[in-house]
């Protein structure tokens, strides 16, 4: 059994069609079919369910897939160590993060790059299942969201999310030190789209305390969201997190929220690997040295003020 082999079986799984997933591996569609059939003789199972086009993998094949992807993943995080002890820290971290929490990400990736120059970043915005699959998948190593979501076996709380009204700064809650829940169910609100974890959780704040809220914009985007409001014609709930990248609009407000009773809380979460790939390692030594909590906080203030 062969490394290559196994990539033509994840190509296969990934891409659904033997033409495509050559193409992926910069081989002959009959190479790629040829080394897939070797691996199922090696192995002594059918790993591809075949008719006149790629019909899914079998029960066995599925498993194998699951052991390539892990296997596949260690091999890259072996190249990535033996470079480490030739000429420093380098390759490409891979960080997905949900996109309420896209804003905090530069407070781990620049000081991450600054002590690592040789190695860098690739960040993406995916949904929480999305991280969740690709974790898995080892296609992400490191991920940025909610952790009370999912039960996560290796995580590091960076900080909780508080909530903050941003209103006009002539609406009738702009004056207040503490806004109530029921008060901002009653306003014309943009929110985000209820496909969105962040919405879930308010949607769950405003039913504990009776309130339900039919939002007249709804948007699958913090920065559409804050553009919205900006027109002063709306009012939104957002995470304190946010401000460190679009603080306050002129024109709005932001006013503290009742606290929930438990904060969702925001962290890294890592693939479930052993050995540690070197530069999972390293970001989360970064991650352990920054006090994220405080900065957002000290932000929040600034703002507040």
């Amino acid at each position: 059994m062969l490394l290559r082999e196994l990539e033509y079986l994840v190509a296969l799984a990934r891409e659904r069609h033997f033409t495509r997933a050559a193409a992926a591996c910069h081989v002959s569609q009959p190479s790629l079919s040829a080394g897939i059939r070797r691996l199922e003789k090696d192995l002594d199972v059918t790993l591809v369910r075949r008719g006149q086009r790629f019909a899914g993998l079998t029960a066995e094949g599925e498993r194998v897939l699951l052991w390539a992807h892990r296997i596949l993943a260690d091999r890259d995080a072996l190249r990535d160590d033996l470079v480490q002890m030739q000429t420093g820290l380098s390759g490409v971290l891979h960080v997905g993060a949900i996109p309420t929490a896209l804003p905090t990400a530069s407070l781990l990736t620049a000081p991450f790059c600054e002590r690592h120059p040789h190695a860098r970043v690739g960040l993406v915005s995916l949904s929480s299942r999305e991280i969740h699959r690709r974790l898995g998948d080892f296609e992400i190593d490191v991920a940025l969201t909610y952790l009370d979501e999912e039960d996560h076996a290796r995580a590091l709380p960076l900080y909780e999310e508080r909530y903050l009204l941003l209103t006009p700064d002539d609406g009738e809650l702009a004056g207040r030190a503490l806004a109530r829940w029921t008060e901002v169910a009653a306003l014309p609100l943009c929110l985000l789209g209820g496909q969105m974890r962040n919405r879930r959780i308010l949607d769950d704040l405003f039913r504990a305390v009776g309130a339900a809220v039919v939002p007249a914009v709804e948007t699958d985007s913090v920065s559409a969201l804050f553009a919205h409001v900006a027109t002063r014609r709306w009012s939104s709930v957002i995470a304190h997190a946010w401000l460190t990248m679009f603080g306050v609009p002129d024109g709005l407000r932001v006013v503290r929220m009742e606290p929930p009773p438990r904060p969702p809380r925001i962290g890294l979460v890592t693939a479930d690997r052993s050995p540690e790939p070197v530069l999972v390692r390293a970001m989360l030594h970064v991650a352990r040295g920054l006090d994220i909590r405080d900065a957002l906080d000290q932000n929040l203030r600034r703002h507040l003020r």
